[in-house]
C-alpha cells in the first residue's frame, strides 16, 4: 500500500513538474539570487558552450535599491557572436489570442548593444526549432527598462524565447536583464462600438468598411487583428494612416496597437 501511494506521488509529481501552463506572470521575485541558479521554476537557458572563462551565463540580480526586486541577466560572458537563450516554462500551444509583455534593458555595466528577438521554439534545449515573433530590438539604454509587447501568434510549439546577442559583433561581456514577464489574454477589452478614443490613438473604420482610419500623434509600429474567435486574421503597418480590413468577413474584431515607444492599446471594432 505504500509503495503504491509512493508510486502514484512521483507521477503526480512528474506530471506537475512538466505541467503546461496557459498564462505567465513572472517578475523573478521569488528565484534564488546567483550565477548558478539555473535553471529554476521551470525557467531555462541554452547557452553557447565556452572553454574560456568567463563562460556565458543566466544570472539572477536582485536590485541594489529593493533586494526583494529581482530580474534576470543574460550575460555573454567571452561569448562574442553566439546567440544565447532564455526558455519559458512549457505553456499550452498558442491558438493567437494572447499577447506577450515584458520589460529588458542592457546591463548596467555592459558598455555595448544588445540585439534581443521574441520567438516560440517547440524544443526547450533544441534552438534549431526558434521561430522569430516580430521585429528585433536593439537594447541601448542601461538605465531605463524599455516595455515590449508582442502578439504571440498560433502555433505549436510550446516555448516562449527570448534570444539575445551582441548587436556589435566581436564584442565580448555584453548583458541584458529581463523582468515582469506577462503573457496573457488579448481579448479581455472592454470596449463596445467601433470607435475608440484614447488621448494617443483615435481609429474609426470608414464609410466602405474597408479600412481603419488613425489619426494620433502617437506613431504606430504595427497592428495585429484577432478574430472573436481569438485567432489572428491580419497584421501589418499602418500606410498613411489607414490599415487595410478589406479582407475581413462582417463581424467584430479585437485589435492589438503597438506604438513606437513600446506601449499596447487593445480595441476592438465591428466591420459591417
Amino acid at each position: 500500500m505504500k509503495l503504491k501511494l509512493l508510486f502514484t506521488g512521483l507521477v503526480f509529481s512528474a506530471f506537475a513538474a512538466n505541467a503546461q501552463v496557459a498564462t505567465l506572470n513572472e517578475n523573478f521575485n521569488n528565484f534564488t539570487a546567483g550565477s548558478t541558479t539555473f535553471p529554476q521554476n521551470n525557467w531555462s537557458a541554452v547557452l553557447p558552450p565556452m572553454t574560456t572563462p568567463p563562460p556565458p551565463m543566466m544570472i539572477v540580480y536582485a536590485e541594489a535599491s529593493d533586494a526583494t526586486n529581482k530580474y534576470v541577466s543574460s550575460y555573454s560572458g567571452s561569448n562574442k557572436d553566439t546567440p544565447q537563450y532564455l526558455v519559458s516554462p512549457q505553456i499550452v500551444a498558442p491558438t493567437g489570442n494572447k499577447t506577450l509583455s515584458f520589460k529588458a534593458r542592457r546591463n548596467v555595466q555592459n558598455a555595448a548593444p544588445v540585439l534581443l528577438q521574441v520567438g516560440l521554439a517547440s524544443s526547450p534545449t533544441d534552438m534549431t526549432t526558434f521561430v522569430a515573433v516580430g521585429a528585433p530590438v536593439t537594447l541601448t539604454d542601461n538605465t531605463t527598462y524599455q516595455t515590449i509587447t508582442r502578439a504571440i501568434p498560433s502555433s505549436t510549439s510550446n516555448y516562449i524565447v527570448f534570444k539575445t546577442v551582441n548587436a556589435v559583433p566581436g564584442v565580448p561581456h555584453t548583458a541584458s536583464d529581463f523582468d515582469d514577464v506577462v503573457y496573457d489574454l488579448t481579448t479581455n477589452l472592454s470596449v463596445s462600438d467601433n470607435f475608440k478614443n484614447n488621448k494617443d490613438i483615435q481609429f474609426a473604420v470608414n464609410l466602405e468598411n474597408t479600412a481603419l482610419e488613425f489619426v494620433g500623434k502617437t506613431e504606430i509600429k504595427n497592428i495585429d487583428v484577432y478574430s472573436a474567435a481569438g485567432q489572428n486574421v491580419a497584421s501589418g503597418k499602418v500606410n498613411n494612416n489607414s490599415f487595410s480590413i478589406n479582407t475581413l468577413q462582417t463581424g467584430v474584431y479585437y485589435i492589438l496597437i503597438e506604438t513606437k515607444d513600446g506601449k499596447a492599446i487593445k480595441s476592438k471594432f465591428i466591420k459591417k
